[in-house]
């Protein structure tokens, strides 16, 4: 049997035993490596070249030292050079295998450590989500007791009253001071309104993850104070709305009551007041400083779908999957009338027009219908759309409505003309879940796939929010356009305006 060496694999013409490890090796390539290192190179254990055994051969018969310039003297260098080479290629091949030792454990480490700072992140996160609803909650009133007054015994129970000539004669009145105003507003700019360079320069300002429950995300609805323009409301999937005042970064009221999700609200503009609408049929009417129902109106038969104030601050018009549109007092709990439209489909929303006299309603076959409040009657219908429509909005000026369905466009309706004169196609698949002009007129915003400012008469498109992680639904101006609002199916209310700092 041959004896090979462990270090260059060849047989080796003086074998030797390391007793540390007992491994055969070529003494002149054993002798050089313990010389340069004083260990065996296979255990590691300390070895000195005394302690090598050699093994008993048939001697070999050596020719005597050759010159340097013979054949065999070239041989004997190159037998030299391959022993060196031999020690550095066992070196090299220790020293990988060493590498790779250390990276497999360095790998485990990092894989370790990963997994602690992912685990350290998600505790953060959730601890920062907590923080930020128990921090805006600090300003909350505890509620007091209230009354309620119910419009119906149950569900679709009320019975029209009827619209006295005393409602009549005050809606007509409000109409018409209301259009000696606007036309006395119209003709200059109003003090203070942001220019359209300025919108395009708007940033977010604030991000606010905290006004909804975590469990049910999904923020639905949003308003904005008329008179006090700090103070937004917020209805959301969690059955619940919220008042919350941006300045302070305090919730102001949790409104607990609806038995299903809040998908309209609206702030009234000369009291502390609010009026939300839900699929659990019923409309209610708040007391913000007591978080209580004043008055809870049962006018429909199904999920109520639309919501708008009369500019008397004293009804509601509502639209309903029911197929009908109603008309209530907010002080009393009365409802005054309860019309059914005529092409037997769902009523999808509404809005009064800035006079109160005629009002728009959007249905489920993509129609958008002018209705006379005081006659009760249709007078006039926009087709166009391509789907159920989702949004109305009636500019300041009176002449102008906006309408916004499935179909990924914004038609503009001239309403002295009764005809369609701009539409604004988006991209395919955007959907728009709100439209707004502000309260000069001079912008509209889209609410949807994300956020869009236009500037009205030129139609302009201004600036555009991707900011929502999800779709957008709801959008607000706030006064002279000073900053823009807008809620999320991510459960976030954001802020935009220019950064002063």
């Amino acid at each position: 049997m041959a004896l090979y060496c462990a270090i260059s694999n060849e047989v080796p013409e003086v074998p030797v035993v390391s007793p540390c490890s007992g491994a055969v090796f070529e003494r002149r390539i054993i002798e050089k490596y313990i010389i340069e290192n004083g260990v065996d190179p296979i255990s590691g254990k300390e070895l000195r070249i005394e302690d090598l055994i050699e093994i008993k051969t048939p001697a070999i018969v050596k020719p005597k030292p050759p010159s340097a310039t013979s054949i065999p003297a070239t041989l004997k260098s190159m037998q030299d050079e391959w022993d060196a080479l031999m020690l550095h290629t066992f070196t090299q091949r220790q020293q990988l295998q060493t590498a790779r030792q250390e990276l497999s454990h360095a790998l485990y480490q990092h894989d370790a450590a990963c997994r602690v700072i992912a685990r350290l992140t998600k505790e953060v996160t959730a601890a920062r989500e907590a923080l930020a609803t128990l921090k805006p909650q600090a300003g909350i009133v505890a509620p007091q007791p209230a009354h309620a007054v119910e419009s119906g015994a149950g569900a679709g129970g009320a019975v029209p009253v009827g619209m006295s000539a005393e409602v009549v004669s005050r809606l007509q009145e409000r109409a018409t001071a209301l259009t000696q105003e606007r036309k006395r507003r119209g003709r200059t700019v109003p003090e203070g309104l942001v220019g359209p360079d300025q919108i395009r320069s708007f940033l977010t300002l604030a991000s606010h993850p905290g006004l909804h429950s975590a469990s049910v995300p999904g923020i639905l609805a949003l308003d904005i104070n008329p008179s006090d323009h700090s103070r937004l409301l917020t209805g959301g999937n969690d059955r619940n709305a919220t008042v919350f005042n941006k300045d302070t970064e305090q919730v102001v009221a949790i409104l607990k009551g609806h038995t299903k999700k809040v998908t309209r609200v609206i702030y009234h503009p000369d009291e502390d007041t609010v009026i939300t609408a839900s699929p659990d049929h019923t409309i209610r009417v708040w007391n913000v400083p007591t978080s209580q129902t004043t008055v809870l109106l049962r006018s429909h038969d199904g999920p109520v779908t639309g919501l708008s104030l009369h500019p008397t601050g004293d009804y509601v018009l509502s639209t309903s999957t029911d197929q009908h549109w109603a008309f209530s007092d907010i002080r009393t709990g009365a409802l005054l009338t309860k019309v059914s439209d005529a092409s037997g489909v769902s009523l999808t929303t509404a809005q009064f027009h800035p006079d109160g006299l005629i009002f728009g309603t959007g249905t489920e076959n993509s129609q958008v219908k002018i209705w006379d409040l005081k006659e009760q009657s249709n007078v006039a219908n926009f087709p166009g759309h391509m789907g159920p429509v989702t949004s109305i909005s009636f500019s300041e000026n009176g002449y102008y409505l906006a309408t916004a369905a499935e179909d990924a466009c914004v038609k503009l309706w001239d309403l002295r003309k009764l005809k369609n004169f701009k539409t604004i196609q988006l991209e395919e698949g955007y959907a728009i879940k709100e439209l707004c002009f502000d309260q000069s007129g001079t912008y509209l915003a889209i609410a949807g796939t994300d956020v869009r400012v236009y500037l009205c008469r030129q139609w302009q498109e201004l600036k555009v929010f991707n900011e929502h992680t999800a779709s957008a639904t709801g959008v607000r101006f706030g006064k002279n356009a000073q900053y823009l609002a807008s809620t999320s199916m991510d459960r976030t209310l954001k802020l935009y305006g220019i950064d002063l700092e």
